[in-house]
């Protein structure tokens, strides 16, 4: 009898520890199952839209729509090997009498120049409506462009573009498509509603504007043209 009396305290105490442990687990169980509650850091964020933003916080709306820069951010942003984190914008579809061409900053956030530009002879009347990127067109090409480097020609001091788009203006240093000033492109040309004069499909600036706007610009920076063309030919 003494035996079987020691065997009850042992089976007792075994039941107990067993008791004890689970008692002791169970909290940790529900403390794994309220891992599994979203938490805010679980949460979906909402995208930044950085393009709306910029657009917004440099106050852009007075000079051109959001579809163009957008457009033109983009694409901006699609150029790794630029030089510059400067953006020149044209927007073609505004008339030749409005300032049309805007130079921007992009680290400062910041609009450094804002100015009139002129479209190709061919490309139509106070609104340039008609692209080409065809040799003797005398057609403004859209499109995405890095600028290069400057030298004067027959039109005085001039800058270089490397059009980036296939079929659209990869002929702009073969069709000498650059960036400098003219007479026609002076505001005295479009005063009383007049249009502005026309080019050869060089973007031609003002006289007074042209060597400070290049200067920003040269070396690599990116310039878009947008327009809404019925009528690109390559």
């Amino acid at each position: 009898m003494k035996k079987g009396e020691r065997t009850i305290p042992i089976l007792t105490m075994v039941l107990l520890c067993g008791a004890l442990l689970l008692m002791a687990g169970s909290p940790r169980v529900h403390h794994e199952e309220k891992t599994e509650v979203p938490t805010h850091d679980t949460l979906l964020v909402p995208q930044v839209d950085s393009c709306q933003l910029i657009y917004e916080e440099m106050g852009l709306g007075a000079w051109v729509g959001e579809k163009a820069f957008r457009e033109a951010y983009d694409g901006y942003r699609q150029i790794k090997d630029r030089k510059k984190e400067i953006l020149t914008l044209i927007d073609f579809t505004k008339p030749s009498n409005e300032e049309r061409l805007l130079v921007l900053d992009m680290v400062e956030g910041k609009l450094l120049f804002h100015s009139l530009v002129a479209h190709g002879r061919n490309s139509g009347d106070l609104y340039a409506t008609r692209f080409s990127n065809r040799p003797e067109s005398h057609q403004s090409s859209l499109g995405l462009y890095l600028t290069e480097g400057t030298y004067i020609g027959k039109n005085g001091y001039s800058l270089r573009l490397n059009g980036l788009e296939k079929g659209i203006n990869d002929n702009a240093l073969a069709r000498a498509i650059v960036i400098h000033g003219a007479a026609y492109a002076d505001p005295s040309v479009c005063r009383g509603g007049r249009r502005l004069g026309r080019s050869w499909g060089c973007p031609a600036l003002p006289p007074a504007l042209n060597r400070p706007i290049i200067d920003t610009i040269k070396g690599g920076s990116v310039l878009y043209i947008y327009g809404e063309n019925s009528d690109q030919r390559s």
